[in-house]
């Protein structure tokens, strides 16, 4: 049997101020938690050229020589269009594309334009230099 111990010294109003005090505090602690997840999660799921880049390198070869799409590709593109999931994250992937063909010599157009569907995905827009970006919803 528990007995409870009781120490008459502490008033049961000082043990209510130092419970309410701990409460108080704990939701303090709580809400500037939950101003910190809301503040970060924009910037941490934020989409960029790097992680587009990252997604279809395994693509090169395809875009470059066509023939068979490497399975590592398909898995890249099917990535992106994953992370792309909001007009501004689809407008980054689609300005990101248009940047690597003109760094990328070689990409033959109608590859690209092929690669989305060649891996079951559907995106808004074509992968192509003349994309308007503005433009897709």
């Amino acid at each position: 049997m528990v007995s409870s111990i009781t120490f008459p010294h502490i008033k049961a109003k000082h043990i209510r101020n130092h419970t309410s005090c701990f409460t108080m505090m704990m939701m303090k602690v709580l809400c500037i938690m939950m101003i910190c997840m809301v503040v970060a999660t924009p910037y941490a799921a934020a989409l960029t050229c790097g992680d587009v880049n990252s997604k279809l390198t395994p693509c090169l070869n395809y875009l470059k020589h066509g023939g068979k799409v490497p399975v590592p590709c398909c898995k890249g593109v099917k990535g992106l269009n994953a992370a792309a999931k909001t007009t501004a994250e689809k407008k980054t992937a689609c300005g990101c594309l248009k940047k690597a063909y003109k760094h990328l010599s070689g990409i033959k157009e109608d590859n690209a334009i092929a690669l989305p569907k060649k891996c079951g995905v559907s995106i808004p827009y074509k992968i192509s230099p003349h994309t308007d970006c503005n433009k897709i919803k």
